[in-house]
This record gives structure tokens, C-alpha cells and sequence, in this order.
């Protein structure tokens, strides 16, 4: 999977979320950009930064 790829999903569940209500922001200890999902958000599904293994809600 490219970076460009792997950018375009989210982060907790993986499902692809071009074109949908996702949330982008950046990484609170590394700045890396980080996408979740409606689903994921709503439900408050952890998630972890792929760059510096930050944990959130």
C-alpha cells in the first residue's frame, strides 16, 4: 500500500474515506496528518498515530 493509500483511510477501522464526513487532523505528540471516519468518531473508536504510536480517544 503507498503512503498515498494509506492517507486516504482511517486510521481506527481502515475503510477507504475519500468522499465522506472524515475528520483530518494532525497527530498531538508528532504532527503526523491522521483521518478517521464518521463511524469511528461516533463511536469513539481508539486510535493509535502510525508514526509515533499515539493513543487517543
Amino acid at each position: 500500500m503507498s503512503e498515498t493509500d494509506r492517507a486516504r483511510r482511517c486510521v481506527s477501522c481502515g475503510i477507504n474515506i475519500s468522499g465522506t464526513n472524515a475528520a483530518a487532523f494532525k497527530c498531538p505528540e508528532c504532527g503526523h496528518q491522521i483521518y478517521r471516519c464518521a463511524t469511528c468518531r461516533k463511536q469513539s473508536n481508539l486510535y493509535e498515530c502510525p508514526e509515533c504510536g499515539f493513543r487517543g480517544p
